[in-house]
């Protein structure tokens, strides 16, 4: 029988870290190896179970190199900085890891790269599959509707969100952009106010809203003369990216260092 996959979540109070933990205790072939958070956390010491109502014997610590060296993949959804260091353990340790933190800058993105010359690494701007699909659809559309149609990239998500655009707003633009033969960073269009002039058919826009506790809203809009149409995915809960981030922990289970995301983990390259 194979043994089952450790797993150590990081930031085990946050909204995702408790979904992880969740999923983790109800996920076959998977087995809880740690779960930490920051020093100050009001959960430290507390069995994880407790977050979402069982017990496990996994108390929480504050340790992040003990909780890593204790697992075979750490996942995380924290902070860029937060990740980054913990990512250091990681290569110490020879652990693989699934990233589902955004907000990282050209060196955090570099960090990880290089990262993944020494592990196995997952990093996905979503982790979940439909939204895995919804890239793919993305770029048939695109494709399909290259000339003629405006394209803008509508997002929300709860008050909390500390980056905007999200990572899924600007992974789709990413996808659409290079349906089109156009580079993200010189066409994007990140809001608009005032006399903005009329809009160039080569841009592509993003709209943000942040409010209540939505989980995450997605929409890309190609706006021709006449029509409309519109690939939206929406997230009821965070379950999806729990889920789809322990089946990254699984592919990784095999995999040599490098670097990977959800679209290989799905084997829709």
């Amino acid at each position: 029988m194979t043994s089952p996959i450790r797993v150590a979540i990081a930031g085990a109070s946050g909204r995702m870290g408790r979904m992880l933990i969740e999923a983790a205790l109800k996920e076959e072939g998977i087995a809880l190896a740690a779960a930490f958070d920051h020093p100050g956390s009001a959960i430290k010491g507390r069995d994880a179970g407790e977050l979402v109502g069982a017990s496990t014997g996994v108390i929480v610590g504050d340790d992040a190199a003990e909780a890593i060296a204790a697992a075979d993949c750490l996942i995380d959804f924290t902070r860029p900085e937060g990740t980054l260091a913990h990512l250091d353990y990681a290569v110490r340790f020879g652990k693989s890891v699934v990233i589902g933190t955004t907000g990282f800058d050209v060196a955090g993105k570099a960090a990880i790269a290089e990262a993944a010359r020494a592990i196995p690494i997952v990093f996905a701007p979503n982790m979940a599959v439909g939204v895995n699909a919804v890239f793919r659809l993305l770029d048939v559309a695109a494709r399909i509707l290259s000339e003629g149609y405006d394209v803008e990239v509508i997002e929300a998500h709860h008050r909390f969100k500390a980056d905007a655009p999200s990572g899924t707003a600007l992974r789709m633009g990413e996808v659409v952009a290079q349906a089109l033969g156009r580079d993200l960073a010189q066409c994007a269009i990140y809001g608009r106010e005032g006399m903005t002039g009329e809009r160039k058919a080569e841009t592509i826009g993003f709209s943000t809203i942040r409010g209540g506790d939505i989980v995450g809203d997605h929409t890309v809009l190609f706006a021709g003369i006449g029509e409309r149409v519109e690939i939206t995915h929406k997230s009821g809960g965070r379950m999806p990216y729990a889920l789809g981030s322990l089946k990254a922990a699984r592919f990784l289970a095999v995999q040599k260092p490098g670097l990977f995301d959800m679209q290989d983990v799905l084997g829709l390259r």
